[in-house]
């Protein structure tokens, strides 16, 4: 049996949705290796357009699971993302839900 997920606490053989989504898992799994990554890198790293970007990241803050930070450097506005303490948990347990479920014997 897999480890309780948190968007889903009641079915815990479910892996988390909001991660599971293959943009949002890329992203968390940037930031995680990342103490923090601004917007520009993450645009062009993954290739997203601003939108797609922004969309995903509004709703991984939303969850709690990433700080957006915004200053300015030279009169030009700068976004920071790093994974809080919640993400950067939620990630480690979606990722021993994959290895339980890869590893489990059929």
């Amino acid at each position: 049996m897999l480890g309780k997920t948190e968007n889903n606490p009641e079915k815990p053989d479910e892996l988390d949705k909001l991660i599971h989504e293959p943009t949002r898992l890329k992203l968390i799994a940037q930031l995680y290796v990342l103490e923090s990554a601004d917007f520009v890198f993450l645009q062009n790293r993954l290739l997203l357009t601003q939108g797609n970007l922004s969309s995903h990241m509004n709703k991984l803050e939303e969850a709690g699971y990433v700080l957006v930070e915004k200053t300015f450097v030279k009169k030009k506005p700068r976004t920071l993302f790093s994974l809080t303490t919640k993400g950067r948990t939620a990630f480690e347990n979606y990722r021993d839900n994959i290895h339980k479920m890869l590893d489990a014997d059929p």
